[in-house]
This record gives C-alpha cells, sequence and structure tokens, in this order.
C-alpha cells in the first residue's frame, strides 16, 4: 500500500488476472507521465498495478462496484480504475465504463473497446476516466462535470455514448455501446479475451490424428488422381466443408453452445452474443490449423512424391499446380480427421483452449446456477 502526500495522486489499476493484468502493467508504464502532461500545476501521479479476481463469481454491476470501493477503502487509494475482460450489461446496453466520482472509481469492460487497437484504446479510456475522477467538482455543486470528458470518449471511441443510470446505483457517469456497430465491437473484444490462437496448441490429439491422416493421404494414389480431377470450386467446398465440420464438431462434442432459461429479451440478445463469440472463436482457431496443415502437406508432398511414380499413375506430369492442389485436398480431408480425433480431448482441455480464464469462470457459474 501507498499513502499518497498532498501533491501525489495514488493511481491503482484494479486488473482481473490473465490479460487485463497485462493490459495494466503496460498501461502503468507510460500513465503517469500522460497525466502529469495533461494536468501540469506540479501535480505527480503514482500508478500500481493490482492483480486479483475481483469478478469472480458475479456480473452484477453493483456487487462489483461495491468490491471495488471496499477495496480503495482498504488500501487507501486515491484513485482505482478496475479492468475486466468480462462482457458487462447496463439497461440493456453493453458497458463500457462505469465512473463514481463520489468515491473516485471507475470500471471499464474492455471487450467494449473492440479486438483492435485494444491496448491504445484501453490507454485512452484509462487516462481519460482517471482525468475525470481527478477533476475537482464544481463549487457549490455535488455533481461532476462530465463534459469534456463526453467529448474525448465519443470522438476516439465512437460509437460510445452516455449511458442510463439508475438511483440507486453508485455510477453518476456512464458510458454504453448499442446497435451494430456496437455489437460487432463489443464481440470482436470478447473473441479477442478469448484469444482463438491458443485453441491450435490445447487441440493437442485432434492435430495429431489430422497430421496422421494428412501424413496418408498424401501418399495415396487414389487421391493423386481426384485430387487432379477436382475443380477449384470443389476444392473451396471441400475446404468450407471441412472447417464447418471441425467447428461444428467441437462446439457440439464439449458443449461449448450456451443455452440459458431466461427468455428476457436482454438476456436472448446476451446469449446470441456469447455463442457468436463462440462460433468466431472457433473459426479462426479451426481456420489457423488448416493453414497449417496445408504448409505441412505441402512440404510433405514436396519431400515424398516422385516425378516417375506419379506421372505412371496419373498419366499426367508432377508440377506445382499439381503439388498445391494436392496438398490443399489433403488438408481438407486432415481437417475431417481432426475433427473425429478431437473426441480424445476432454470438455475441459478443450474450453481452456477456446476461452479466457473469466469466460470459463462465467460458463461453470452459469452452469451451476442452471443446475
Amino acid at each position: 500500500m501507498r499513502e499518497s502526500s498532498q501533491d501525489i495522486t495514488v493511481v491503482a489499476l484494479l486488473a482481473d488476472p490473465d490479460a487485463p493484468t497485462e493490459i495494466a502493467q503496460r498501461i502503468a508504464r507510460t500513465l503517469p507521465a500522460r497525466l502529469v502532461e495533461k494536468t501540469g500545476q506540479g501535480r505527480r501521479f503514482d500508478v500500481e498495478v493490482v492483480s486479483e479476481p475481483f469478478t469472480a463469481g458475479t456480473e452484477d454491476l453493483s456487487t462489483l462496484t461495491d468490491r471495488i470501493k471496499e477495496r480503495r477503502r482498504a488500501e487507501h487509494w486515491d484513485i482505482v480504475v478496475a479492468l475486466t475482460d468480462l462482457p458487462l450489461h447496463s439497461h440493456g446496453r453493453k458497458l463500457v465504463v462505469d465512473l463514481s466520482h463520489e468515491h473516485s472509481l471507475a470500471l471499464l469492460s474492455l471487450p467494449s473497446l473492440g479486438g483492435l487497437w485494444l491496448q491504445r484504446r484501453a490507454l485512452r479510456a484509462v487516462e481519460e476516466a482517471v482525468l475525470s475522477l481527478a477533476t475537482p467538482r464544481a463549487p457549490g455543486t455535488g455533481e461532476p462535470s462530465p463534459h469534456q470528458t463526453l467529448g474525448r470518449f465519443a470522438s476516439r471511441l465512437a460509437p460510445i455514448h452516455p449511458g442510463r443510470i439508475g438511483a440507486e446505483e453508485t455510477a453518476d457517469l456512464r458510458y454504453v455501446v448499442s446497435g451494430p456497430r456496437g455489437y460487432l465491437r463489443v464481440l470482436g473484444g470478447m473473441v479477442r479475451a478469448n484469444q482463438p490462437w491458443r485453441l491450435v496448441p490445447g487441440l493437442s490429439k485432434a492435430l495429431a490424428a489430422a497430421l496422421a491422416t494428412g501424413a496418408v493421404a498424401t501418399v495415396n494414389s487414389t487421391l493423386w488422381n481426384l485430387s487432379g480431377a477436382l475443380s477449384t470450386p470443389r476444392l473451396v467446398i471441400a475446404m468450407v466443408g471441412s472447417v464447418a465440420l471441425m467447428i461444428g464438431w467441437l462446439i457440439v462434442d464439449a458443449h461449448l453452445w450456451h443455452r440459458s432459461t431466461d427468455t428476457s429479451p436482454e438476456e436472448r440478445t446476451r446469449t446470441v452474443l456469447y455463442n457468436a463469440s463462440t462460433v468466431v472463436t472457433v473459426g479462426i482457431g479451426v481456420l489457423v490449423c488448416y493453414a497449417g496443415l496445408l504448409i505441412i502437406n505441402l512440404m510433405w508432398a514436396l519431400f515424398i512424391l516422385n516425378d516417375k511414380v506419379f506421372v505412371s499413375l496419373t498419366r499426367s506430369p508432377l508440377h506445382a499446380t499439381e503439388y498445391w492442389t494436392l496438398a490443399w485436398f489433403v488438408a481438407s480431408i486432415a481437417t475431417v480427421g481432426g475433427a473425429l480425433g478431437s473426441g480424445l480431448e476432454s470438455d475441459e482441455a478443450i474450453r481452456a483452449a477456446a476461452y479466457s480464464k473469466r469466460e470459463q469462470e462465467r460458463r461453470s457459474m452459469l452452469e451451476d446456477n442452471g443446475d
């Protein structure tokens, strides 16, 4: 714990473990200098990062705000900005940030910043939140003056706009996203938080099955003739079909599809968002696997195929086009083999590869509540 002085403002970045903590640590390197540049007047900022799962077991904004208030009170921080990679909702809108000037705290939902340039957007959002919380209130009023902050958020992070706040809520300033662009922004942020590239090493048994299938298929003379006879549209159809089969099999076999017993419009929208993020996350991971299989199969074909044997069996010369079409077709076949091999993976292993730690905890909590 760091004690603040008259000229030093202690700012705590309270972050969920994993990605939010990494983002907060990078923000902390440059945030003090940026704040001093913006505020001037000889004011100094001391920024520290605290990593703890403050969102564990809940998505309720009031509960999260109470937890943040308690941590600020216990540590005597001047300002606390909490960062989470959970998508949070408020009155049917996707929450970006909640600010309470009375309690000098802010809660930032990283997925609402989108999947691209996340670090830069998070830095700007945290910077503007701290500046807003550090600005003295207007004399004779108990309310903050949010207009300047609104302009910064709206111009840099559109389509973010002010959100409705209930009478019993702690926040006095809220930003949300809505509409199709807002939906896509949150979806991109959720996919980014899931880190779909982790699906590749997480499916070791499926990849082993796919590689074995590809190695055997490459030396099969029947496939040599078949790949040469297939047109490009048919190869594309084979690729799309195999990728779709792999995506569907992983989602169904590992029970990744989210179902909710709540029939409210808000919950239905949330369910669609969660399932869309699952499909996109798994889809990106499978496409990365497919590209890897294509490259490996092409290298294996270049090494193993013999010109004379190929010509004697197919009655056509072995050129670059034949290598490419064979590797492409075999990659589709190997992907189907990988889908079958994924059945050897445990559901827990697939979920760990497909979701961030916070998302895994959220889904486990929902399953427990459903039971």
